[in-house]
Formats: structure tokens, sequence, C-alpha cells
């Protein structure tokens, strides 16, 4: 909903020089030399964190030997948006491949306890207008963003199509018959003459790759792939099974900080294992007002994702426009915009002050977050493990009503592992950390996604072989190579949704949805125009990496003064040596980058791609 705001009270009696101290100080002890590579890759022995669905059983089938149009593969929002572009350009033969048993992406897997939207839920959850949706609060809770998941593909149709509980395994393209052959774990022989990767950032989980991590008698499981069966309860809580368990919960990242309120109450005893505390705000969450709804205009969704992006991190210097988010997010943008506005000259101040006081106002919000933390928190050892010493952004920040209170239980206990950079190890019986052993009955693993690790691991296919027996991963290994960060020479009619070469949005499916749509324009223009390939000239995608290089702004400075993490390639920042972890994005902005293909579609000269017939 709408509100109105301005800037936040902040503290001022803080030594910046010292903190930016204790921030190294802060980074230092967690930096790990193997960086990404300190998880561990799900498969082998470990394959059942990431292959089982606890949710869908799976029903045998025959397999599928057949000619499609379009396959898209993933059934998360990515690939729903781009399901639903393609049908709304004209474009049918449409099969959807989905491991899990329904589309949802992150929103089928993740059904653990006080799961919600973390960020604005008014401008995350797209096609708000398009299927008359509204969701019930600003942080929707994960099962409202499930069910409009799935009303998307029914929208669509995309559920006609679609293969679900399905998994491909190798990915060629067929010069005899101009087709991409996919192989799946069905059997399946599927050959389609575009594909469209869609699998989304938060596809596969990870487990940190702790000793003696099979050697643990008791139950474990990923956040990932919640356990009701074992917990009881739903993700309304009420986890009833856990009331005679001791319970360790690894790791406090954006999921721990939902999951730790609802363990906390439920579990005999919690332990909570933290590397890297979270920054935590306040969170308020009414529902929506039923009256607010009823006065928006058409085109409300936009403008809101279009506001919240400019209010948000990204950009942060607004003038002449309110905040209509208004949340931790936007609080830097509003601070630094108030802190310019008063300056004696604002239309004077420099790229090199408008910086200076972005860091400023960045420190301020941090100590802010840390005071919260000991206003909140009884325990003072408890309170100053839990504070955040580094740069906004550093890590995604969170907010929750309950979290930080939690810790006052006296069945809660944080387990602080920053000085040994983790857990030690797991025994037959329990988790040690700094030598002492925690005799538990329940491992849960709140330990993210595999977003920062080779590309061959994050996209979770075994081969994806272009023209001439090119591998994507090794084309891709040291930077990637595209066009629009949408489609790379050498694998004609193949197209790719993710953070690439592209714009980058607050807004994650903001960013989708932009690629879907000009994603379906050129596959509905290839087939009007009878082309049998469509795929970047040479040229036209060297111009393109050159464009996204020579625009790049060096952020390298202030990702190697952040903790270690996945936002900064787990303290490696903009090494390449493990592929682009995170991509190569149009510095010039999300909103420039959306103008910039508007105008190329409108020439209609498909400018970079070559056409085969």
């Amino acid at each position: 909903m709408t509100a109105e705001c301005g800037p936040t009270e902040t503290p001022t009696d803080i030594d910046i020089d010292a903190m930016r101290e204790k921030y190294r100080v802060e980074r230092e002890k967690r930096l790990r030399p193997e960086g990404s590579a300190q998880y561990l890759e799900l498969d082998g022995e470990f394959a059942e964190f990431y292959e089982v669905d606890p949710y869908t059983p799976v029903v045998q089938r025959d397999p599928i030997v057949e000619d499609v149009d379009v396959v898209v593969l993933g059934g998360g929002f990515a690939g729903l948006l781009a399901g639903a572009y393609l049908k709304k350009a004209g474009v049918d033969g449409i099969r959807v491949i989905e491991m899990a048993g329904d589309f949802g992406g992150v929103w089928y897997w993740n059904r653990f306890p006080g799961i919600q939207c973390d960020n604005d839920a008014y401008c995350y959850i797209p096609m708000l207008e398009e299927l008359g949706f509204m969701p019930s609060k600003k942080f929707a809770d994960g099962a409202e963003i499930f069910g409009h998941c799935r009303n998307i593909g029914k929208q669509f149709g995309l559920y006609d199509g679609a293969l679900f509980s399905t998994q491909v395994r190798e990915l060629h393209w067929e010069d005899e018959t101009q087709r991409w052959r996919i192989s799946t774990d069905r059997g399946d022989d599927i050959r389609a003459r575009f594909v469209v990767m869609a699998q989304g950032s938060y596809n596969r989980p990870k487990l940190p790759g702790i000793p003696g991590i099979t050697d643990f008698a008791g139950h474990v499981f990923h956040s990932a792939r919640w356990d009701y069966e074992y917990t009881g309860g739903s993700a309304d809580g009420g986890l009833d099974k856990l009331a005679d368990k001791r319970v360790a919960l690894v790791g406090t990242g954006a999921t721990g900080i939902q999951l730790v309120p609802h363990l906390g109450r439920d579990a005999q005893e919690l332990f909570v294992f933290q590397r890297t505390p979270s920054s935590v705000d306040a969170r308020t969450n009414p529902p929506t007002d039923p009256a607010w709804p009823a006065a928006l205009q058409p085109g409300w969704q936009e403008e809101r994702k279009r506001n919240f992006h400019n209010w948000s991190p990204f950009v942060g210097v607004v003038f002449g426009e309110p905040d209509l988010v208004c949340d931790f997010w936007t609080e830097l943008g509003r601070n630094l915009t108030a802190r310019i506005a008063a300056s004696d000259d604002p239309a004077s101040v420099s790229i090199e002050q408008i910086m200076a006081f972005r860091e400023e106002e960045d420190f301020k919000i941090m100590e802010r977050l840390r005071r919260l933390v000991a206003e909140i928190v009884e325990d003072p050892a408890t309170a100053e493990a839990l504070k955040p010493y580094y740069r906004f952004m550093c890590k995604r920040p969170t907010s929750s009503e309950h979290y930080l209170a939690t810790f006052n239980r006296p069945n809660v206990t944080l387990v602080d592992v920053s000085a040994s950079k983790g857990v030690e190890r797991l025994t037959e019986r329990g988790i040690v950390a700094d030598g002492v052993e925690y005799q538990v009955d329940c491992v849960i693993f709140a330990s993210g996604f595999e977003i920062s690790t080779e590309i061959s691991r994050r996209f979770a296919i075994d081969a994806i072989v272009g023209r001439d027996g090119l591998s994507l991963f090794e084309h891709w290994h040291d930077s990637y190579k595209t066009l629009h960060g949408m489609t790379s020479r050498g694998f004609p009619n193949q197209f790719f949704m993710g953070f690439i070469q592209g714009g980058v949005s607050a807004n994650t499916t903001a960013m989708f949805e932009q690629q879907a749509k000009h994603i379906a324009y050129i596959i509905a223009e290839a087939q009007n125009r009878g082309a049998t390939t469509v795929e970047p000239s040479q040229e036209g995608q060297d111009a393109w990496v050159n464009t996204v290089r020579e625009l790049s702004i060096d952020n390298s400075a202030f990702e190697l003064s952040c903790t270690p993490g996945y936002y900064n390639n787990e303290g490696q920042g903009g090494a390449k040596d493990n592929g682009a972890f995170l991509g190569d994005f149009y510095s010039p902005g999300f909103y420039a980058f959306d103008d910039l293909l508007a105008e190329w579609r409108s020439k209609g000269d498909l400018d970079g791609l070559v056409l085969g017939t």
C-alpha cells in the first residue's frame, strides 16, 4: 500500500573510520580461501537433498519421444513469464519441463514455516493487474504466491504442455534437424526448435562442506525440502513433533530469519549456528486495506515497480517523486536524497560527494540496526554476535517481527561460528563448533542456493552442447558472451533468463518479465519470417559484450569490503575463475536497458541477429 514517508532518524554519534576498521576485521575472520568451493555439490550421496520431492509423489510414465516448437526449462516465475509472453506473442506448441511436481519454482520448493515474500509483494508478484489478484498483505505468505504461480499457469494454458517431476539431463544441438535434442531422467527424447533456459536464480540448494556431514545419525534436511512428516505443523507453524527434539539450524540468511521464530517456539531446544548475522529491521505487515485497490488506476503496478527501483539501493537518489514502498529497502534512498537536498546547493553536488554522502548514510543505517539489536536482545554477548558489521547490501537485507526477540527464549542458543569460519564438523550425535559438541536430534540446513558456484552446477544440467560440439559451460567459463544477455553465438534458437548481461533490478521478477517479453518477440519474429534458426552474429555479440564492459562501473572496492556471501562471490569479488557468478550488468540501469530493448524491437530489423533458413 502507499504510505507517506521521509528520511529516518539514524545515529550521528559514530566514528566512521573506526567502523571501517571493524568491518575489515569482521570480514577477514570469515574469509575462506576456497570461496564457493566450500559448498558441496548435490549429486551422488547428496542427491536426495535436491532431487527428492517431499510434496508430490513421482508418478511413473512412459518416455516421451516428440518434436515440439518451444521448450521452456523451469516452471518458476521465469518460466511462467516466458510461457505467458510467448502465448501473448502468438507462439503455440510450448512445453514446460519442470523437476518439481507443479509450477512455482522457489515458491513450490520453499514451504518452510514462516515463509513470506521479503520485499514488497505488490511489486514482486508479477501480473497482478492482468490476473485481477491483490496480495493480502505487503509481505505475502509463500502459499499465496505459490497459488498465484499456479494461476498464471492456468491463465495461459501452460499446464497443457507441462512435464512435471522431470529433470533435464542434456541438451545437444543437431545441425541435421536444426533442433535441440533434450534428454531427461525419465528417458524422454524431445527435439525442440527453440529452448528457453528459465531455471531462475534460486534453482538448486547448496550444503556447506562440513566434515563428517554423512556421519550424523539423526534427521537432516535442507530448508528448501522441508520435512513436515518429521516436524509436524505447516507453513503457518505449529511444529508439534519438535516438542521433544533438540534442533540445530545452520544458516542465518533470509530463510533463517523466517524460520527461527517458529523453531524457537516449538522445539524443545534450538541451536542456531551463525557465521555472519543478517541485518534485521523491524517489520510491520498489516493486511491490505480494501479501499486502496479500489482507488488504483490502470497501470498502477508498473508505476509502483518503477518507483521501487528508483528508491532502491540500485539508484537511490530521487527528487520530485514520493517513495511508494516505504520500507527498509528504500530507507537509504530516502536518507541520501534528504542529505543532498539539505546541502547549500543540491544541483552542484558532485558524484564524488554523493558517494561520500551515501557511505555516511549507509554507516548510520547499519548503526541504527545494531542498536535495535541491543534494545531487543537481553543477553549482551548474544546481542553483540547478532550485530551486522558490514555495509548495507553486503548481505540481503531482512526484516522480522519476531526474529531478534526469539533469542530471549531460554530454549534458544545462538552459536557464533565466525571465528572458525563455520561449523567445525558433524558427529554421529551432533555438531561441533569451537571444540564444543552440541548433541541434537535434527540438523536443518538453511544454507541457501547455488548462486555463485560454477555455471554447470547452477544450471544443474550435465551438458549443454551447441554447434560444432561447443560446450556452453566452457564457452562461458571466464565471462559471458551474449547479445543483450539472452542469446549466445554458437547456440542457435537458445535463450537465457537471469543475471547474465542485461539490466538488473532489486525486483527480480521485473527482470524476468523484461527478458520474457524480449525473448517472445524474437521467437515470434523468427517464426513469422520463416527462419529456421536465430542467433547473434559475431559482430553483434562482440559489440554488446564491449558495450557492457565499456559502460561497467568498478564496484570491486565495495565488494571486497563485504563479509563473504553470494553477493560478492564468497569474498572473492569479481573473480571469474568459477564463471561469471552474478553477471555483467548494463550499468546505465534497468529501465535504460528496457528502453534500449524497446527501441531495438521498434526498428524491426533484428540488428545483431542472424536468421537462418
